[in-house]
């Protein structure tokens, strides 16, 4: 079966405002972090620590995430344009948002937030693993509903055919676009909805596993072993379908990845922490929050 994406990536207007999907997304992911944290919070999954504190935590992680999100971006995938134009790294408007900076963003913000709490980093990152991945779903069917971040063509009859991918169709209109499309004119377009793969994966598969992983008690630095790990092999996985951006393309072979590079030390690194470092640690005992009198 084919699809016609014809979505708008626009959900309304205040004025002169225009509200984005994507910004909802964003909004979703954050409200459902904070949901679930305050749940773990009260069962007492980061000692010492109450909602208001947690609040400061996801605070803190949001700014990771916006920041670290788009200097990643610029670093990894658009250093190039930033030398020729360094006022496009604050251009965030135009789009341009990496994970794997968002990532380091959110571990510097947990850094700052556990030094000035006197809390190790992992327990902090360990509590915050699992509230991650309903972020990441959100924000990749953000990518569907804005129609980027496309597929591969299928070559198989059944896909999703994005207009704003095919030179071919910048010209047409809406309803030239649904007239053409009923005619199977356009069924040669047909993508993988890659952003879909990763929502179900990244998202929905992701928190599954790790919520219940992290539904007791693990040593320090295995269910953050564990997230990094599936992200890097998920990860790794879509971007064989997924089209690589424009200005960097294959680095290798004819289908390596700047994706899949940035995600092998994910790999490594959750293999390690899981199967091997955690096996040395405590494991932090929930303690719920007691109020002082």
């Amino acid at each position: 079966m084919t699809v016609l994406h014809q979505i708008d990536p626009i959900a309304f207007h205040l004025g002169p405002l225009q509200v984005h999907w994507y910004g909802i997304m964003y909004l979703l992911g954050f409200g459902t972090a904070w949901w679930l944290g305050r749940m773990r919070v009260r069962a007492g999954r980061l000692p010492g620590v109450n909602e208001q504190s947690y609040g400061d935590l996801l605070f803190y992680a949001m700014l990771g995430v916006v920041l670290g999100g788009r200097l990643g971006y610029v670093f990894f995938y658009s250093f190039s344009d930033l030398l020729r134009d360094p006022l496009m790294l604050f251009r965030i408007w135009e789009g341009g948002m990496s994970f794997h900076g968002g990532l380091l963003g959110v571990v510097a913000a947990a850094w700052w937030w556990s030094w000035k709490h006197k809390l190790h980093l992992m327990d902090t990152v360990d509590f915050l693993a699992p509230l991650v991945p309903p972020g990441l779903g959100f924000g990749r069917l953000g990518n569907y509903i804005g129609g980027e971040l496309w597929g591969k063509y299928t070559q198989a009859g059944w896909g999703v055919v994005f207009p704003r991918a095919e030179v071919e169709l910048a010209g047409m209109n809406l309803q030239q676009l649904q007239a053409q499309f009923a005619t199977g004119a356009l069924d040669r377009f047909a993508r993988h909805p890659s952003q879909l793969y990763q929502a179900a994966l990244e998202g929905l598969t992701m928190f599954v596993l790790l919520w219940w992983f992290s539904s007791k008690p693990r040593p320090r630095y295995a269910v953050s072993g564990l997230f990094a790990l599936l992200y890097g092999c998920f990860r790794f996985l879509v971007e064989f379908v997924r089209v690589p951006d424009a200005q960097i393309g294959y680095l290798a072979f004819g289908w390596l990845t700047m994706g899949q590079v940035l995600s092998l030390p994910l790999i490594a690194l959750g293999l390690f922490w899981l199967f091997v470092w955690s096996r040395r640690q405590p494991t932090l005992e929930p303690q719920p929050f007691v109020p002082a009198k």
